[in-house]
């Protein structure tokens, strides 16, 4: 009796599970929707189509570049580009396989040596023309500047100073408004010289 009631009730266990996992699948699919994209411009026209809203679609289609890195040719196909080396690179599938990882991969390095190497042979040529530039102007300053004949020109001789008369004995406007600014100046001068 006692291994009849543990029975049923694994029974019971195992038909919950079959259940649970039953509606499990069908909310699931439910979800997911009838159909699921197989490349990228498949995508694209799903998310154009089920877009709510142009931000939306926006959104969906940025989903669908992440999802997938190739996109299909004309004649059937797909090609990765490649933004770095500015090439595109035939797959087999939407996504590159791991074996065409590697190519694309192993192209860049050689890209990159390719570059290395231009850009070595770039700066040895500007470095021999700079070097060619300062030689023909040195040799251009060794023949040395033009003689230009320029007549000597005498210098002005100094003027004498002039003597100005120190006090002002007549009574002109001139006189009396230099008197009144020498005594001004003294009385600034004075309580300058109080405040310190």
């Amino acid at each position: 009796m006692f291994y009849s009631g543990r029975s049923a009730g694994w029974a019971l266990a195992a038909a919950s599970l079959v259940l649970l996992a039953g509606a499990s699948a069908w909310i699931g699919f439910g979800i997911s929707g009838p159909h699921i994209a197989k490349d990228y411009e498949n995508c694209t026209e799903e998310a154009q189509a089920n877009a709510a809203s142009s931000a939306e679609s926006s959104k969906l289609i940025i989903s669908c570049g992440e999802r997938f890195a190739g996109r299909r040719k004309v004649g059937g196909g797909y090609t990765y580009f490649d933004f770095m080396q500015n090439r595109s690179f035939d797959i087999a599938g939407p996504n590159p396989t791991e074996d065409e990882r590697k190519q694309i991969d192993h192209s860049y390095m050689e890209f990159l040596g390719s570059q290395g190497r231009e850009m070595l042979l770039s700066d040895l040529a500007k470095a021999q023309a700079n070097q060619e530039q300062t030689t023909l102007q040195r040799g251009r300053q060794d023949i040395g500047a033009p003689l230009v004949l320029a007549p000597k020109i005498p210098l002005p001789a100094k003027r004498p100073p002039i003597e100005r008369a120190k006090t002002c004995e007549d009574g002109s406007l001139s006189c009396s408004w230099a008197k009144v600014s020498a005594a001004v100046r003294n009385a600034f001068a004075l309580s300058a010289g109080k405040n310190k």
